[in-house]
């Protein structure tokens, strides 16, 4: 081989080593001695949930408060939002997800809320159970069963987690009513049997939402023998369900930030029975590898 070919066969084996190399790198390493910004390691997008959900309108809002110009917000769904995190993170890439808790990936992944301090996503909320008017005088026992309902967010995740696990939500809701009689007793206090007479919870698919729901549905078929229809709907058709009376109840209304619009456009068709969950919080939410702790950060 002649000198020319070894100089060619030389340069072609860098090349190729510096392509591996290349490829093999983690957004956020260097490349030609400049790091790259969080914007260009995520490709300037958020990865949101249902368009119709409150966070999503608390992140656009993020975007506007925080001059995030060249921002995108993906519309998805919860699934695909915790599908798309759980393959970053087995990647050990970068990604910014809406986030809320309770939900059960702040149990199985190291994940930080980015700072917020302009209050884009408002400050801790409660989770509210929702009434149609005319509820109480139509089923008073059912009534006074939702009204008592109040549980904590460890209740929550651990109903979260077994249908995380695996088990179908009825199952696990079925499990935990069965678990903590005592407590599921306070609910239900003297209410009545019902004889099967028809009653409609609505709720949106976010995990905790779908955790509350079936827990509560399980207590009023088991405990006082309803026959419930959970309805998954969207926030929006949630509220207007039962401001029309079509849907009894909901213990998925958060307040007062996240559904506000919903509230404002329809308290006077609703009764609000007060928070059934304290100390929730929603944001955008980052692995806890990312070198970022403010939405602030996110033009740098």
């Amino acid at each position: 081989m002649n000198m020319k070919s070894l100089f060619v066969s030389a340069i072609t084996v860098a090349v190729l080593l510096a392509g591996c190399s290349d490829g093999n790198k983690t957004a956020g390493e260097t490349t030609g001695g400049n790091a790259k910004s969080v914007a260009e390691q995520v490709n300037r997008q958020l990865i949101g949930i249902d368009p119709g959900a409150g966070i999503m309108k608390s992140a656009n809002k993020a975007i506007a408060d925080y001059d995030l110009k060249d921002w995108k917000l993906v519309e998805g769904s919860g699934a695909a939002m915790t599908a798309a995190l759980d393959k970053a993170i087995r990647e050990k890439k970068p990604i910014i997800v809406t986030g809320w808790t309770p939900h059960w990936m702040f149990a199985k992944y190291d994940l930080k809320y980015l700072e917020d301090p302009k209050q884009s996503f408002g400050g801790e909320e409660q989770i509210h159970t929702v009434v149609r008017k005319g509820l109480k005088a139509d089923h008073p026992d059912a009534y006074a069963v939702l009204d008592r309902f109040e549980w904590s967010t460890d209740d929550m995740a651990a109903v979260m987690g077994a249908i995380q696990e695996g088990k179908k939500p009825e199952q696990a809701a079925q499990e935990w009513v069965g678990a903590h009689a005592s407590q599921v007793d306070q609910w239900v206090g003297d209410a009545g049997k019902a004889d099967g007479k028809a009653l409609k919870l609505g709720y949106v698919a976010w995990d905790s939402e779908i955790a509350s729901t079936n827990v509560v549905k399980a207590v009023l078929e088991s405990r006082l023998g309803y026959k419930v229809t959970a309805l998954q709907v969207e926030a929006g058709p949630m509220w207007a369900g039962i401001a029309g009376g079509d849907t009894d109840a909901m213990v998925a209304a958060w307040l007062p930030t996240t559904h506000e619009e919903y509230f404002n456009k329809y308290k006077d068709k609703v009764e609000d029975l007060g928070p059934n969950l304290k100390g929730t919080k929603t944001g955008l939410v980052v692995p806890a590898y990312m070198d970022i702790g403010s939405i602030e950060d996110l033009n740098k």
